[in-house]
């Protein structure tokens, strides 16, 4: 009798054992589940805040097109570029900011390329070290070139993470 009770307790350590790293296989598959998933999300994010704004752009873009398209010295498109930097900032913020700037760069668009000039310093001067709240960051830009070409004005912008005193 005392071989059989024995028999029965090993058998049942052996079957906590195997319970036991059953549970925690699950729980280390569900973890890596979870980063995947949250990866892919992620991804997904940035990509449809990219083409929301293309979409955006597009369409102020096909207006203005549509407005003056007879004249040849209208700023008709406006395109915002942020500078790489080291470290590399968030990518979603940068679309947010870029977005937000080109909602300010508004204005502009339907002015006359040869009287940008007064305008542009304008810009350049409200715009320049604005700060932008995103994603309960913020961001300092610095306007470092504005070209105006073929009806396109175009934005070279550095940005950093702004840091109060």
């Amino acid at each position: 009798m005392n071989y059989n009770k024995s028999s029965w307790k090993i058998k049942i350590q052996r079957f906590m054992h195997l319970s036991a790293i059953f549970i925690l296989g699950m729980i280390a598959g569900t973890l890596v589940y979870n980063l995947i998933y949250q990866a892919s999300y992620n991804t997904l994010w940035i990509q449809n805040k990219d083409l929301q704004i293309q979409l955006h752009q597009a369409e102020e873009d096909n207006k203005t097109l549509k407005k003056y398209n007879k004249s040849a010295t209208i700023i008709k498109e406006i395109k915002v570029r942020i500078e790489e930097s080291d470290p590399p900032l968030d990518e979603l913020a940068m679309k947010e900011v870029t977005k937000q700037l080109q909602e300010e760069l508004e204005v502009l668009r339907g002015r006359s390329i040869f009287e940008i000039d007064e305008d542009a310093k304008m810009a350049r001067t409200l715009l320049n070290r604005k700060i932008y709240d995103v994603r309960d960051k913020e961001y300092a830009i610095q306007i470092k070139t504005m070209l105006v070409s073929e009806g396109v004005l175009q934005v070279w912008v550095s940005m950093r993470p702004y840091i109060r005193n």
